[in-house]
């Protein structure tokens, strides 16, 4: 016998598929090549329209902030850091600047407690998802129209008083006038507090619905009070969520205006000074009496950089491993 005839045929699974690998590969290039002639075509439109209405208005803000300028027709005067000096000195701004800080930070600490304690309630309730949607309700209602609901509410008129002091009446307490330029501002602030925990507490119920059940069990078992399931179960599995409703209280809360503009303010062009909010002293340089955009301008560049801080600095500050589970 011959050395071929004993030679044993290689197995069918073998035999090499000639030119198999590369077909596949020039496939795949191709598609890659197919789709990133398809990426500008749609992210060209998203950008420009981006750039023509939120970075070029924005370097607008700031460039016109270094002048004083009194709108259409008039041509602006750039002055340095004057209008920033003004700005820090003028009593309006100052007050605003308190106000505003007040919302950002009481605000989002009420808020917060207010939605950490409904979270720990309602995960174990029956219902809760009708709960939550009726605890979200004041959030798509317009903040004006809450403004003047909580206008008719805490209204202060002998013989025709609000709701908050018809019921102080009726157990024999003074009525109280919540609207006073004095005490308008933490008024106003409960109410945010009411308004927006709904919002909240949506996000945070929805990342706690995330968590498996047995982590739950386990510690029911091990005699775990609420706050230690909350403590050391809830809140570290949804530490990531808190941080981003964080960002977004401190987003919205930077913006507030119309609730304080109704409430602090029914009936007249605007509220008291002492009740200002940044959005406030925007619209007063902007719309009152002879325009000042450049004051304007400035303010809104220093609500950029304040939002800018308490974002960073959150960020920073809740900062932590993520958890697997």
């Amino acid at each position: 016998m011959t050395a071929s005839s004993l030679a044993t045929p290689p197995a069918s699974g073998d035999k090499p598929e000639a030119g198999g690998g590369g077909v596949e590969k020039s496939r795949q290039a191709a598609h890659i090549a197919r789709r990133k002639r398809l990426f500008w075509p749609f992210v060209a439109p998203t950008l420009v329209l981006y750039g023509l209405f939120l970075i070029v208005p924005t370097l607008a803000t700031v460039v016109l902030s270094f002048s004083n300028w009194r709108g259409a027709g008039d041509t602006p005067e750039f002055n340095g850091f004057a209008q920033y000096m003004q700005m820090f000195g003028d009593e309006g701004f100052q007050n605003s600047f308190v106000n505003t800080l007040i919302y950002i930070t009481l605000g989002g600490v009420g808020t917060f407690v207010l939605a950490f304690l409904f979270t720990m309630v309602l995960r174990d309730m029956r219902g809760n998802k009708m709960v939550r949607a009726i605890l979200f309700f004041p959030n798509i209602v317009a903040p004006v129209a809450l403004g003047m609901f909580f206008g008719v509410v805490y209204r202060y008129q002998p013989n025709r008083q609000g709701l908050a002091n018809y019921l102080l009446e009726s157990v024999g307490l003074s009525s109280v006038k919540f609207l006073e330029a004095d005490s308008v501002t933490w008024v106003v602030l409960g109410s945010i507090i009411w308004a927006s925990a709904g919002f909240y507490i949506t996000i945070l119920m929805a990342a706690v619905d995330r968590i498996p059940p047995y982590l739950y069990e386990d510690a029911s078992i091990a005699g775990a009070s609420p706050w230690q399931k909350f403590r050391n179960i809830t809140l570290p599995l949804t530490w990531d969520v808190v941080g981003i409703a964080g960002v977004l209280w401190t987003i919205n809360a930077i913006k507030i205006f119309e609730l304080v503009f109704v409430m602090a303010g029914s009936g007249t062009y605007a509220p008291p000074i002492h009740t200002w909010t940044l959005g406030i002293f925007v619209f007063d340089r902007s719309f009152g009496g002879t325009p000042a955009y450049g004051a304007a301008c400035a303010c809104a560049v220093v609500m950029i950089a304040l939002v800018s801080v308490f974002v960073v600095a959150l960020r920073r500050l809740m900062r932590r491993d993520a958890i697997q589970f």
